[in-house]
């Protein structure tokens, strides 16, 4: 006779999903806070990125010292190894992005990234399930990346060279899916938390190097520092935490919705702070993301569905 699968378990993948919503907005925040810091401090875009990681880490790493899970990190080589790895794809995504926005333009960059981590996550995802995509979840990249080049538009007047600024927003793409697309098995004593706190500073000191040589001092003022403790606290840490345990409850699929939701809430954002006002083709654009979202959204409820049922 079936039973009855309990509440929790049921609440599971949709507090996934509310992570990743969570996640995907407040993320929406960091361009703005990262642009502010860089007005009022004069930090070149690969100094607030490594800022951006190591305020983060280090408010993520607190977190779990205060919470007791620190001390429970076993000294071995896999929990080092595993922690290196997360800091070379964190550094490796933040610095490829702003190499891309020094190569072309911050819109140029950005498009090519956001339309390319769906299409990677997806792709990657039916790889390592051995089956190839829905026509639903194929159909929802397709309209995201219709709606993504709508909603950022066609960036004019760029300069530099165009193709090696796509080559390197590519690699900060593929950065970030691999990132989301990892299922190693928990390493004993090694929780996400502490993993992304670590992995976050590892990141950020290996951008470090780099952002001295540009230039990192920061003025005591209001401003700049309320700016730098925003930027590592709202869309850093606690989306971050966010969205790697929404991945958890929801699946790698699903975090495509924190990925789409981003640009949506920046541009949103612009526009309620009188920086920008959407056109026609703009508004179209936010409308297509949110059905990608939509169909995103069903396509997980499908599938929850599914594994509630044959469980059962």
């Amino acid at each position: 006779m079936p039973t009855r699968s309990s509440p929790a378990a049921a609440r599971t993948p949709r507090s996934g999903t509310a992570l990743l919503v969570l996640a995907g907005l407040l993320w929406g925040t960091g361009g703005l806070a990262g642009s502010l810091l860089a007005s009022r401090a004069g930090l070149q875009p690969v100094a607030v990125a490594a800022y951006r990681l190591l305020v983060g880490g280090a408010l993520i790493t607190a977190y779990a010292v205060a919470a007791g899970r620190l001390t429970a990190v076993p000294r071995t080589r896999a929990v080092a190894a595993r922690v290196a790895a997360s800091g070379v794809l964190l550094g490796v995504f933040q610095a490829a992005y702003f190499a891309a926005v020094e190569a072309t333009s911050v819109g140029l960059a950005t498009l090519t990234t956001m339309v390319a981590v769906p299409v990677l996550v997806t792709a990657g995802a039916a790889v390592l399930d051995r089956r190839l995509p829905t026509r639903r979840a194929a159909g929802s990249v397709v309209i995201a990346a219709g709606g993504l080049v709508l909603l950022l538009g066609s960036p004019s007047g760029t300069s530099g060279n165009r193709a090696a600024g796509a080559g390197l927003a590519l690699i900060a793409a593929l950065g970030f899916a691999v990132l989301t697309l990892d299922r190693r098995a928990p390493l004993p004593g090694l929780d996400r938390t502490v993993a992304t706190g670590l992995g976050f500073l590892a990141g950020g000191l290996l951008l470090l190097p780099i952002g001295l040589v540009s230039g990192m001092e920061l003025p005591l003022r209001v401003d700049a520092v309320g700016a730098l403790v925003f930027l590592g606290l709202v869309p850093t840490a606690i989306a971050y935490l966010g969205y790697f345990a929404g991945l958890r409850r929801a699946g790698a699929a699903a975090g495509v919705v924190a990925v789409l939701l981003e640009p949506l809430t920046a541009t949103l954002l612009a526009v309620l702070l009188g920086r920008e006002s959407l056109g026609g083709p703009q508004i179209l654009g936010a409308l297509l993301l949110l059905v990608s979202i939509g169909i995103q959204q069903i396509t997980a409820i499908t599938a929850i569905t599914a594994r509630t049922t044959s469980a059962s």
